[in-house]
């Protein structure tokens, strides 16, 4: 007698910052028996605790996460480093799990798993230089509008303050001619399971709260000790990240701890805002709000009912 092999489920959770990816990605792991997958940009690091609300010590022990300080911030970690590492890993958890947890606010690693990019062109490394050569002369201000004349799309999605992703979007476009967003329109490519997406949204007034209170919070748990460890590691790409840039701004006396402090929330909660706008753009993703007290029955009924 022969039986249907039962299909192995992604289940993504995704959303803006500060939202509850964490506690919900645990409480669907629990309820599936399963482990979670993470797809933050920043969390790979593990030189970077605090400044990147990373899962606290009782959270990860209850659910296996991977991807959490799997990396350093010294060794080069790109989105398609993390699709191929994140895809083998796949494989060997769909042998033994039926369902796994991919959970994270960063779109483009989630698209990484989901669908994949086109081949990016290998850009003149001329270009590089003089693109890094105009951020350190002009500043970022002068990238972020030429992004926004040739690749509308990308600005809107993008990270505007970290130049790196500014600068590969623009080499992109000059080496090839076409703009970088151009190239994450491809064929989807095929995935060897079946993929439930889910994102979590909160009234903007409620989720910008809880921001605010989340960079107060990392400020009592150490934040401003981290950033001054990595005062010596400042050039390298990670640490050009929300959280980071303006306290290194404050170590090098450029602003008050006060005004930094202030933009950490006001560069978050417009991050969120990004998040938000490229969440939205894909139709696939099923919303449910945070604060719903059956919120996580209301995700296992859409995983049974689409698997």
């Amino acid at each position: 007698m022969t039986t249907t092999p039962t299909t192995k489920t992604l289940i993504v959770v995704a959303g803006p910052t500060a939202v509850g990816k964490t506690a919900t990605a645990i409480e669907l792991a629990k309820h599936f028996n399963t482990v979670v997958v993470s797809a933050d940009s920043r969390q790979f690091f593990k030189e970077m605790a605090i400044g990147t609300a990373k899962p606290n010590a009782e959270e990860l022990a209850a659910v296996k996460h991977y991807f959490i300080d799997s990396h350093s911030i010294t060794e080069p970690f790109s989105v398609g480093d993390f699709e191929k590492q994140g895809l083998a890993l796949l494989d060997e958890l769909f042998k033994t799990h039926n369902h796994v947890i991919l959970a994270g606010g960063s779109g483009l690693y989630i698209k990484a798993i989901c669908e994949g990019f086109d081949d990016l062109p290998t850009a003149d490394p001329s270009i590089r230089k003089k693109l890094n050569q105009e951020l350190e002369e002009k500043g970022i201000t002068s990238l972020q509008q030429k992004l926004k004349l040739v690749d509308p799309a990308y600005y809107d999605e993008v990270d505007l303050g970290n130049p790196q992703r500014i600068i590969r979007a623009l080499e992109v476009f000059e080496s090839s001619g076409k703009p970088f967003s151009s190239y994450r329109q491809a064929t989807v490519n095929k995935r060897p399971f079946h993929i439930v997406k889910l994102a979590l949204n909160l009234p903007r007034e409620v989720l910008y709260n809880r921001i605010n209170e989340r960079v107060d919070m990392m400020v009592q748990q150490g934040l401003l000790n981290e950033v001054k460890e990595l005062l010596p590691q400042r050039h390298l790409n990670a640490l050009n990240t929300v959280g980071y840039t303006e306290l290194f701004d404050y170590f090098d006396g450029k602003t008050t701890l006060e005004k930094a402090l202030e933009m950490i929330k006001q560069n978050t909660r417009r991050f969120a805002k990004r998040q938000l706008t490229w969440f939205r753009k894909d139709g696939s993703f099923h919303w449910f709000q945070t604060s719903d007290q059956d919120v996580i029955d209301q995700m296992v009924n859409i995983v049974i009912s689409q698997s």
